[in-house]
């Protein structure tokens, strides 16, 4: 007799990438198997590099503070396990900003005030989106100071009231295989059981290293230009920059250079204990946290390990676990060295994003099973 089994089929997960950038976290999920249908970003610059990068998956040029909420709704298929995930602008409460923050509060409140409404609604409106869409599951990354902040409670308290099953850490992610000392806040929140990160996948006995991932790249010199690919490209040097990074070595500061090539800063009680920045990044260790001016040799333990210049836009996007035939650069558009860098900066780590679609999939996995 013939077989008259039905086969039931499973829902399958879609995903929506709020703040999705030149989509760090969208590669790094379709890495992982899962199926990234939009990608949404206010920054049209973004659009070649995520379009290129990430074929079929849509981007909307949009602000996702004043986009309808029945527009994101739509681009589920119909009968799909809704996935939103997202990376909200960070820089509000970064180390850096809140040093800031803290400076303006005699005299600056009106500033303050601006900061907060104008820059940490955006994790707001993730939670009204949320509140409207009720995506089955959440993924929300960050910086860790994130957790400190009302708003991070509350967009907790939100969840947890529409009844997700919530679960957050702040992770190194070195341990999830991507080679930068970086921490980072991972949320992810269900509607359909109890979710939770991967554990680690590396540990301190095999973590990536730089000399890992950037050491087989060709030489170049400050302010020049590998030929074969304009990313693998150095910002110009003084020559008194120059004679500094050649006074410094790997992991080293600017205690090492003579005093007459010291900043004035250096002297200063205030300037004293940055002594990160113009320094050589090691070759066997994770690399310094890559912020949006890594290719600058004064924003930070930025210069390279031998060579005597800052990292390349190359190096920097492959120390962010981005796959070394990424594109950043559209053709149609004049080349901006900042513009580059701050979208490599900005990006979610592509490894980490990756360990981020594996949690969710393994997720989707035992609840439907």
């Amino acid at each position: 007799m013939p077989d008259k089994t039905v086969q039931v089929l499973q829902p399958i997960p879609a995903v929506v990438d709020l703040f999705c950038g030149v989509g760090g976290l969208t590669h790094g999920l379709r890495f992982a198997g899962l199926n990234v249908i939009a990608g949404i970003d206010v920054d049209q610059s973004c659009q070649y590099s995520y379009e290129h990068n990430n074929q079929n998956t849509k981007f909307i040029l949009a602000d996702v503070s004043s986009l309808p909420f029945e527009k994101i709704a739509e681009l589920y298929p119909k009968g799909s396990i809704r996935v939103l995930v997202g990376c909200a602008p960070c820089q509000p409460f970064s180390k850096y900003t809140k040093r800031y923050r803290k400076g303006e509060q005699n005299g600056g409140r009106e500033k303050d005030v601006w900061q907060r409404d104008n820059k940490w609604k955006l994790l707001y409106s993730f939670a009204d989106i949320i509140k409207h869409v009720l995506p089955s599951i959440i993924s929300m990354e960050n910086v860790p100071e994130l957790k400190d902040e009302q708003v991070f409670t509350d967009f907790c308290d939100t969840l947890i009231k529409l009844g997700y099953s919530v679960s957050n850490s702040v992770i190194y992610c070195p341990d999830y295989g991507v080679p930068q000392n970086r921490r980072r806040l991972v949320l992810l929140a269900s509607r359909l059981g109890e979710i939770k990160l991967i554990e680690p996948l590396y540990n301190a006995e095999n973590y990536p290293t730089v000399r890992e991932r950037i050491g087989e790249l060709p030489h170049v010199a400050a302010g020049e230009s590998y030929h074969g690919d304009i990313m693998h490209s150095s910002a110009k040097l003084s020559d008194k920059n120059i004679r500094r990074i050649r006074a410094s070595v790997p992991g080293g500061t600017w205690r090492d250079w003579d005093e007459s090539l010291r900043l004035k800063c250096h002297k200063e009680k205030a300037g004293k204990s940055y002594v990160s920045v113009y320094g050589r990044i090691c070759w066997d260790l994770p690399s310094p946290t890559i912020t949006t001016q890594f290719y600058g040799y004064g924003n930070g333990r930025f210069g390279h390990p031998e060579q005597d210049r800052a990292l390349t836009l190359r190096e920097g996007a492959l120390l962010q676990s981005f796959p070394p035939y990424y594109e950043f650069i559209d053709p149609a558009r004049e080349f901006n060295r900042r513009e580059v860098g701050t979208h490599i900066g900005n990006a979610v780590p592509v490894e980490l994003a990756r360990a981020i679609g594996i949690s969710i999939i393994n997720h989707i996995t035992e609840v439907i099973t």
